[in-house]
């Protein structure tokens, strides 16, 4: 039995799921989410929880039961607090700013470098750091990932976008005579 998938899920006041062949609707106060409803679970509603049960021992079945009750827990958790990633940006000279709905950065090549974040996520900036925010987990992950991949850190000065929890592992310079 999958220990992640056996777990139920507490669905608060406020949200409702609706449940289809195909797809799971997700609705809470901060916006709405559809979740895919994979082929070898079943998901139902027992009072306030959600419960997801796998239909036999199948090797897909078990791969897909945990998948699923993840993809539902992400989905409730985004519509009732959302989610957040933080970059920093290290480096002289680099600078970081918003114009309108588009993040300007200076990253120390020969012109700006802008990066406009799709519907659904938000950008905002303090000083040097980035903060992506949004309802749906992967697509602010991928936002995320997107803008560090613009000057990822190097490891000789620490230079580039990192997350804020990110150890970036110094390496020495040249050694001398």
């Amino acid at each position: 039995m999958s220990r992640i998938g056996k777990l139920p899920i507490d669905v608060p006041t406020g949200v409702t799921i609706t449940i289809d062949s195909d797809v799971i609707s997700v609705k809470g106060p901060k916006g709405e989410l559809a979740v895919p409803h994979l082929s070898d679970v079943t998901v139902e509603l027992v009072g306030t929880q959600a419960i997801v049960t796998r239909k036999d021992d199948q090797r897909v079945a078990k791969a897909q039961h945990g998948l699923q009750r993840s993809l539902l827990f992400n989905a409730v958790e985004g519509v009732v607090k959302g989610f957040e990633k933080k970059l920093e940006v290290n480096g002289v000279g680099f600078r970081v700013g918003m114009s309108g709905p588009v993040l300007e950065m200076s990253l120390g090549f020969s012109h700006p470098v802008k990066y406009e974040a799709p519907a659904g996520v938000t950008i905002a900036t303090e000083k040097m750091n980035i903060i992506v925010s949004g309802i749906d987990k992967q697509q602010v992950g991928q936002v995320a990932a997107e803008i560090r991949a613009l000057k990822k850190p190097e490891p000789y000065k620490g230079k580039g976008i990192k997350y804020a929890d990110e150890v970036v592992l110094r390496k020495a310079g040249k050694a001398g005579k």
